[in-house]
């Protein structure tokens, strides 16, 4: 008697997952999960870091708006130079707000393009920004808490879900 070959029933009864018109069979999915094969398509996560991106160009131009501010305009804030946690005078500040502006404003713009130095810079700049306004929050206490709420919000985006627009080069 000869018997004729039989699938296993490991592999014909598994499920096909679905992307676009190919069918992926559970056997190559893994391999999509190393390295091998097409890259996994971005999931609705992606969109996290991208307000991530905007929230830290928007937190950029306060925070050069701040600056500006800070260098022109120094007997705006609510108290003056003694009263600040850290003794410097609002020119020093505003060079720091300033430029912490700058920067953040270019970690933005490469967060668009998913670039990785962009994921680093950019949390690095939430976090020294965070720290400045906590500094700087009895000179404009709303607007300190603002921007230290949106560096948390930026830390999130970006910490949890920035791999979601890597490069694709």
């Amino acid at each position: 008697m000869t018997e004729t070959p039989q699938s296993t029933p490991a592999t014909s009864q598994m499920p096909e997952q679905t992307r676009g018109q190919e069918r992926i069979t559970p056997t190559e999915a893994p391999r999509q999960h190393r390295g091998e094969g097409p890259p996994p398509e971005p999931t609705a996560w992606a969109g996290w870091v991208l307000f991530g991106a905007m929230m830290l160009v928007m937190v950029g131009a306060f925070q050069a708006i701040v600056g500006l501010t800070a260098l022109f305009k120094d007997n705006y804030y609510v108290v003056g130079k003694s009263g600040l946690l850290v003794n410097v005078n609002y020119t020093a500040w505003g060079w720091v707000h300033l430029a912490l502006g700058v920067i953040a404003v270019a970690a933005g713009v490469g967060l668009f393009t998913g670039q990785m130095w962009a994921r680093i810079l950019g949390i690095g700049m939430a976090l020294v920004s965070s720290l400045v306004n906590l500094a700087f929050i009895a000179a404009y206490p709303l607007w300190s808490l603002t921007v230290i709420t949106l560096d948390v919000v930026v830390i999130y985006a970006i910490a949890m879900h920035g791999k979601e627009l890597q490069s694709r080069t």
